[in-house]
Order: C-alpha cells, then sequence, then structure tokens
C-alpha cells in the first residue's frame, strides 16, 4: 500500500500529515528516506518517523497485564503452574516480553512484536520499570541513598536509578524504586542485603507506561500512541 495510507492507518495521525512528514524528509522505509507515493508492506518492512519505529504492522499485538501473585511469567511451566499467558487471548500467539518473579505482582508487557520485546528488554534501550516495595519496618533515608549509589551482590554490583520514601507510618515504608536491569530477584537481594524483609514487590511502570485501573488478573490492548512513546524513549537513550 502507499506508505503514507500505513502511517495514517497505525490512528496516529491523518494522511495529509503523513503526506507533509514524507515530503519534509522525516519519513524513512528500512532506514531509507521515503518518497511520496513509495509502496510498502507493513508487515514485513519498518516505517519510521525523525528515526522512531511506527507500529503499522496489524498483525502485532500487545497486551498490557497486571500480573498477580503466584502466576508465572514464563510462556509455559513444567509444573503446570498458571501463567501469563492463561491471562490473555490464546489467538494471536503472544509471549512475555520479560519477567516478574512469582511472588512479585503488577505490569507486564505480552506480544508477538520481537522489536518491541528487544527495545524494552535490552539495558542499551535505556526502558526503565518502576516497581513499589513494602517493608514492614523503618527504612532509613541512608539506606534509601545505597539503593541509588550502589549495593555489591554475588554476581556484581547493583544500583537503582533512583529510590524515595513514597509512604510511611509505624506498621511499614514504601519505597518507589526505578531499575534500569532486572537481574535475577535483583531488588529482593539489594533489600536483604540492607537487612530488610519485604512483603510486597509491585511493578507499577514499564518506562512510561503505567495503569492505575487494572486490577490483578486483567489485562488490556496496547495502543499505538503508547507503543510510540515505548519506541520514543529507546531511540533517545
Amino acid at each position: 500500500m502507499r506508505i503514507q495510507k500505513a502511517i495514517s492507518r497505525a490512528g496516529l495521525m491523518s494522511r495529509r500529515s503523513a503526506e507533509d512528514l514524507i515530503r519534509a524528509g522525516r519519513v524513512t522505509v528500512d532506514d531509507e528516506v521515503s518518497v511520496l507515493g513509495d509502496r510498502v508492506d507493513p508487515t514485513s518492512q519498518t516505517i519510521s518517523v525523525d528515526g522512531v519505529a511506527i507500529p503499522t504492522n496489524p498483525t502485532h499485538v500487545t497486551y498490557l497485564l497486571y500480573k498477580p501473585l503466584g502466576v508465572i511469567s514464563t510462556a509455559d511451566d513444567p509444573q503446570k503452574r498458571q501463567t501469563v499467558l492463561d491471562l490473555v487471548p490464546d489467538n494471536p500467539r503472544v509471549y512475555p516480553v520479560g519477567r516478574l518473579d512469582a511472588d512479585s505482582e503488577g505490569l507486564i508487557l505480552l506480544t508477538n512484536d520481537g522489536d518491541l520485546t528487544l527495545r524494552v528488554t535490552h539495558p542499551r534501550y535505556g526502558i526503565t520499570k518502576t516497581y513499589v516495595i513494602r517493608v514492614p519496618s523503618a527504612v532509613g533515608e541512608g539506606d534509601v541513598a545505597r539503593l541509588v549509589s550502589g549495593i555489591d551482590l554475588d554476581d556484581g554490583p547493583a544500583a537503582a536509578v533512583s529510590a524515595k520514601v513514597v509512604a510511611r507510618d509505624k506498621e511499614k515504608t514504601l519505597v518507589e524504586m526505578v531499575m534500569g536491569e532486572g537481574r535475577n530477584r535483583e531488588i529482593r537481594r539489594m533489600f536483604t542485603e540492607l537487612g530488610y524483609e519485604i512483603t510486597a514487590l509491585v511493578r507499577t511502570g514499564i518506562g512510561p507506561i503505567t495503569d492505575n485501573d487494572l486490577a490483578p488478573g486483567t489485562w488490556r490492548v496496547l495502543d499505538n500512541e503508547e507503543i510510540m512513546r515505548l519506541n520514543r524513549q529507546a531511540e533517545s537513550s
């Protein structure tokens, strides 16, 4: 189809706006500058504006799921435990983007878009993840600062991009952490090194994507504007 039609079908702009971008030389197809009237195959070619990929492939779908406690974030579990795939539609086949431990809960993406999976999971793209951690005791500001300055773990130093106390009372402290990587049980091991027990760990954000309305076990389709926000953040890293 014509490139301007492929862009407008993504729902991000009108065909006229797409034509203006093409005339301005801001649109590429597989890294080659496009001209008005070019024909493209959205299922096999990558269309970008200002270097940011546009989600034009109609066969791609991405779900945002609130993973409940106890659910496994893999495509298959030899122990036959419930997995994240049991909570979303069977067709088309999708796969979890990264991992979220069984004893943690919160947001996880599932998609059949391999490029998006790479952007969200590979550290070089800089897509951070945000978590809220509940500790059944007071957490000192010095220890919060250590979460950012770095803590030595068995597999090397670990550090949050940011960390702050968001709530504190006599019974608990809630700490919000932004992480740039996702090593195995990294946050739990960091708190263990500081001498704290974690009683709840919730992922509340994936890059710019958040949703306070999703309940455990529920999901929604990620729209193209949200996918563009993820792509834009990945390209700016």
